[in-house]
């Protein structure tokens, strides 16, 4: 008897010694956050201490109350402005690395660019005047402002148009009492394609601001032209920041091995997505399943449009947290303050904890 409450000790001591911890991300299912599911797919059986989830949510708003509201939400992928939004608010996380560079693009409908005349090739289209211009002309003509949807108003991808818009005198607003050239309209971003459609189809000029695959989604179903990608406003080396991944302080302290393994997981996953869409053929149509199988509405095309290697929209490289990516962090943080998007600063220092840094995502 002896004998057999030893062993059942002893296989109940194993087992608990064998127990993940775990670490739940929330995110947005967007191109973003690719390296997120990747990590996932490849590596969730091989981490020895992390029981890695992954929950995907319709919008950043909804990714923000979730981290507030649930104990079992250990991570976060949000858009910069909102991090720092929450973090003036209260001090209870901390920024544990970027989940990608760059990643947004301007589009507009066919009939903003029947006076854009965008160029046939979409590696020559870059930030110019055009647009910003086309924007006023259009104002004028119907005396009111061009819509563009946004995902939110503290969503970097608005902060960078706001950027554009200033460098050619032009203004935005959510309000149409402010007399801008641009009129924000808050759409999930899934919904943008079908938004830009509508207002096609009432004879509007339109644009949105989004993150990829949507604006190749819009493309290829021939509802809108992508007018340009935000790596060509937010000129930064590696590409600027946009997402970041948040840690509660409560899991930083208490699970620092398992969430220094899933961050180096996500950061390898990164780099698989670099090399296989630099390489193509089937290494990269198996990064295209993983996608898919966590995100069905993003097609093939639309996910190898987005991934495309002569145009880099985005990119999973240079990931940690190092001074290129706190002076990207700080000038979009001064253009959201100066916008009026945040309400104050933030020390950029006291957010930011490079514990978690890899080697991995720098090769």
């Amino acid at each position: 008897m002896r004998f057999i409450i030893f062993i059942f000790l002893l296989l109940s001591t194993a087992l608990y010694a064998n127990e993940k911890t775990p670490i739940k991300a929330i995110a947005i299912p967007l191109a973003d956050h690719y390296a997120g599911i990747i990590a996932y797919e490849k590596y969730k059986d091989k981490m020895q201490y992390a029981d890695y989830q992954i929950l995907l949510l319709k919008g950043p708003e909804l990714v923000r109350a979730y981290f507030y509201s649930k104990d079992d939400a250990d991570i976060a992928f949000n858009v910069l402005p909102m991090v720092i939004d929450m973090y003036a608010q209260k001090q209870y996380f901390k920024w544990v690395s970027l989940i990608h560079r760059d990643g947004n693009a301007l589009t507009i409908n066919e009939i903003m660019n029947s006076e854009v005349n965008l160029h046939n090739d979409k590696t020559k289209r870059k930030p110019d005047s055009k647009v910003a211009d086309a924007f006023s002309t259009f104002k004028k003509l119907n005396n009111e402002a061009v819509e563009c949807a946004i995902p939110s108003m503290l969503a970097t991808h608005t902060t960078i148009l706001y950027k554009y818009l200033k460098d050619y005198n032009k203004t935005m607003s959510a309000s149409k009492f402010d007399n801008p050239d641009v009129l924000l309209n808050i759409v999930k971003p899934p919904k943008a394609p079908i938004y830009l459609k509508k207002q096609t189809a009432r004879g509007e000029a339109a644009a949105f601001e989004q993150s990829l695959p949507w604006p190749e989604i819009a493309n290829n179903h021939h509802n809108g032209h992508i007018a340009w990608y935000s790596k060509d406003v937010m000129k930064t080396k590696h590409g600027h920041v946009e997402c970041v991944i948040i840690a509660k302080d409560t899991v930083i302290k208490n699970k620092e091995k398992a969430l220094k393994e899933v961050i180096f997981y996500i950061h390898k996953a990164g780099m698989d997505i670099e090399n296989a869409r630099a390489k193509g053929g089937k290494e990269f149509e198996k990064i295209i399943k993983m996608i898919q199988k966590h995100i069905p509405s993003h097609t093939k095309k639309a996910i190898m449009e987005s991934l495309r290697t002569d145009i880099m929209a985005i990119n999973y490289r240079h990931l940690n947290i190092d001074q290129n990516s706190k002076n990207s962090f700080k000038e979009i943080m001064d253009l959201a303050y100066e916008a009026g998007f945040i309400k104050s600063k933030i020390d950029i220092e006291k957010l930011a904890d490079d514990r978690f840094s890899t080697s991995i995502t720098n090769e």
